[in-house]
């Protein structure tokens, strides 16, 4: 039976007549047994007409009194906008404003299938009673039972009496929640529970009378995960983290952090977000370590923002402050890697005009131990710009930039340092070659104090340096047939001649230079240094050849370069010293092979043929399993690191041992020193609604020796066990990222191969 009431409120069904219409309309419960969530198909006539602006009612036989009551029996639906309704009996009464149902109902309102015996709509109240029922909530794994249910509001708040509620599946869910009442605001998208009780696999484990938990994707104040660990460092931790839903731009966390070797330390975190500003404030306090000598606060605090200020403006600080050197090594942050050996602090503003653009830029270095300090630049102003030239191809390339350099130690020398690069670009790039000239003339002027009698370094130092650089590269491909599939492989020679002249530079301080890394790709820069304190002389000729192999896809599978420096001069500089090297470099190596989704190689090399030795060299296998199971080998070596050669091996992998559990693992070892340096193994129980993670972590402790506050008894290795809770929750779109967070939990982390999908 049908009736149209476009635009006219539900209370409107009191007033209309009726006719009969046979309709039996069924619908298929979702098996709730199963993971993932279950759906109901949203409830429709034979026709596939659903709810709307009108409403109307189907069955198999009616009784109606005009204007005062009508009875439906025989598989009754009911479509309207607000609320669907499948039931054996339905009946409306004018007079008391109220719909009744029974029998087998199955009842859809926003976000909230129901299923029940009895059904009682007081439209004038805007209440709905259901007896008997069961739910589930739309979109999410939360459901449960409860011997009443209101909705209330236009179902905007629903009251459970005597319910229970879990997001797990099965006769008996992993975990339960039983409640003398649950309410769910639609307003407020939160769940609140009064005289709650807990059960593990139906065994009660905990009662709390009162709590509240977020639904939906929206942030909800309340508690997260709790973490337990336990470490030879700071014995039993337990962090309990409390996130707070400020407003819709900002947010925070704050976690106390339990230590019984040290003590309860404070960890806050400050989050906000303004149109195109974004940044985060974090402060990490521990008022006294119960495992230190004397009685100083430990604290760490950072500022960290981003912002565009306008099309032209943006901005940048990253700040960070620590109370001592060896914070990171006892305590551990999530801020820093506990390796780390100093903290960056800079702030910088920028501004980009159409042809040229100007950072101001304040830098600082915290160096932690017993190093040299570090410079600072206070402040550093830089100007670019490059401007093409009216009826010639060439571009007008001009940078300078203005430092001042200061130290906290009295006894080096600081500086003011002014440099200029101008020149011509001439570029020329096509699919099938390019040639990239330039010519510069490159201007330095000093004025350094401080400086020592007995120091080579001048007080006033004017450098001018002409640069020539000449880089130019062919393309060649080919089809080519193995294995009975076609490929695509290129040949890329390339070529690169720089000269700069050999100048004396042995009187001008070394403020913020230092080598770059020698691998193929630093083959054809135009610097050996990072700063411009020491400006290499060249008169040099680079050649490298690069060959890939692609498929039809253009991907690719395979990669080979090789190449080197042929030097015509005699000398070079090393570092700030002058000194005689041999005639040409090491011979650089790139390797990439990735012949399907499963393995991958890569490596490079610089190896030298004269001595017959590798320099660096890095090398990875990748197997990949399926999505999350993986197994990678790395090898590193340098054979010079502060004096020393260093030689590495880790294996780090991620298995899926069965169904619901999952293995992660990382070993790293010191192949030189014959030693580990650390082991981490993790495994995590995760289910549809509730997982456990433990892990296990033995590294080297990277202590630093300060005599103010640190303890000279503190281990060689730090071993800790760490158990975590994770309630992959009423979400569904929320779920454990715990083999990512697992892989990077070590100290040297997991780098994800670049073409593998894992």
């Amino acid at each position: 039976m049908r009736f149209p009431l476009n635009k006219v409120s539900f209370a409107c069904l009191l007033f209309c007549s009726y006719g009969s219409n046979a309709q039996n309309n069924n619908t298929n419960k979702a098996d709730v047994s199963q993971c993932p969530i279950p759906s109901y198909a949203q409830i429709a006539d034979k026709t596939g007409k659903v709810a709307n602006d009108s409403f109307t009612i189907l069955s198999s036989t009616s009784s109606i009194k005009k204007g005062e009551y009508a009875q439906f029996t025989g598989g009754v639906t009911l479509l309207n906008k607000d609320k669907s309704i499948v039931a054996e009996e339905l009946s409306v009464n004018r007079e008391n404003a109220t719909v009744i149902a029974n029998g087998d109902i199955h009842f859809q309102n926003k976000g909230i299938d129901i299923f029940a015996n009895t059904l009682n709509i007081n439209e004038q109240r805007q209440t709905t009673l259901l007896t008997d029922t069961s739910y589930q909530l739309n979109g999410t794994a939360g459901h449960g039972s409860a011997e009443e249910i209101n909705i209330n509001g236009n179902g905007k708040t629903l009251s459970f009496i005597d319910s229970s509620f879990t997001t797990c599946y099965g006769a008996v869910p992993d975990w339960k929640m039983r409640a003398s009442e649950i309410t769910i605001s639609a307003d407020e998208k939160s769940l609140q529970a009064y005289n709650a009780r807990f059960s593990l696999f139906d065994i009660p484990v905990l009662y709390v009378p009162y709590l509240t938990m977020p639904i939906g994707d929206e942030r909800q104040s309340g508690f997260l995960y709790p973490t337990i660990s336990s470490s030879n460092n700071s014995g039993i931790e337990i962090q309990t983290p409390y996130y707070i839903n400020i407003a819709e731009n900002m947010d925070a966390t704050i976690t106390p952090r339990y230590m019984s070797d040290r003590g309860t330390q404070l960890i806050t975190e400050f989050r906000y977000l303004q149109g195109l500003q974004s940044g985060q404030v974090d402060i990490e306090y521990l008022n006294k370590d119960k495992k230190l000598i004397n009685d100083d606060s430990r604290y760490l605090a950072r500022l960290q923002h981003i912002g565009t200020y306008s099309d032209r403006f943006r901005a940048h600080v990253d700040y960070t402050t620590i109370s001592d050197d060896n914070y990171l090594v006892d305590l551990g942050s999530r801020q820093f890697n506990s390796s780390d050996s100093y903290l960056y602090q800079v702030g910088e503003l920028s501004y980009f005009a159409d042809t040229w653009q100007s950072t101001f830029k304040l830098q600082d270095f915290e160096v932690l131990g017993n190093h040299q300090q570090s410079y600072k630049t206070l402040p550093q102003i830089e100007i670019s710009s490059q401007q093409a030239l009216a009826g010639f191809d060439g571009i007008v390339d001009i940078y300078s930039e203005l430092s001042v350099f200061d130290t906290p130690d009295n006894t080096k020398p600081t500086a003011e340092r002014y440099h200029i690069e101008a020149g011509l670009l001439y570029p020329i790039v096509t699919p099938a070659w390019f040639l990239n000239s330039e010519i510069k003339i490159l201007q330095t002027n000093y004025q350094q104090k401080n400086i020592d009698k007995a120091s080579r370094l001048e007080k006033n130092i004017s450098r001018t340096l002409p640069k020539i650089r000449i880089h130019g590269g062919v393309n060649f491909d080919r089809n080519l047939s193995l294995f009975g599939k076609n490929y695509n492989q290129t040949l890329e020679p390339q070529l690169q001649y720089l000269y700069i002249p050999d100048k004396d530079q042995s009187n001008i301080g070394i403020y913020d230079t230092t080598n770059l890394q020698d691998d193929y790709s630093g083959l054809f820069r135009d610097r050996r240094f990072s700063g411009i304190d020491r400006i290499a002389q060249a008169n040099q000729v680079s050649w490298g050849l690069t060959s890939r192999l692609l498929n039809k896809k253009n991907s690719e599978l395979l990669r080979f370069s090789l190449g080197r420096i042929v030097y015509f001069n005699e000398s070079n500089f090393n570092n700030s010293q002058q000194d005689v090297v041999a005639d040409k470099s090491a011979l650089a190596a790139d390797i990439f092979i990735h012949l399907n989704q499963n393995w991958q190689f890569s490596s490079d090399i610089q190896y030298n043929t004269d001595s017959s030795s590798t320099s660096k060299s890095q090398t990875s296998i990748d197997y990949l399993f399926s999505d999350n199971q993986t197994i990678q080998l790395n090898h590193r070596y340098a054979s010079d690191v502060s004096g020393e050669s260093l030689e590495q091996m880790s294996l780090a992998t991620s298995v899926k041992v069965s169904q619901r559990w999952q293995f992660v693992g990382r070993f790293t070892q010191d192949l030189q020193g014959k030693r580990s340096i650390e082991s981490y193994a993790g495994l995590e129980y995760s289910s549809c609604c509730w997982g456990i993670r433990f892990t296990f972590h033995r590294n080297i402790n990277s202590k630093i020796e300060d005599a103010n506050n640190i303890n000279d008894t503190r281990d060689a290795f730090d071993s800790s066990f760490n158990i975590q809770f994770v309630y992959n929750g009423i979400n569904s779109k929320q779920s454990s990222n715990s083999v990512s967070d697992m892989l990077n939990s070590s100290i040297f982390g997991y780098k994800r191969p670049y073409f593998l999908n894992n």
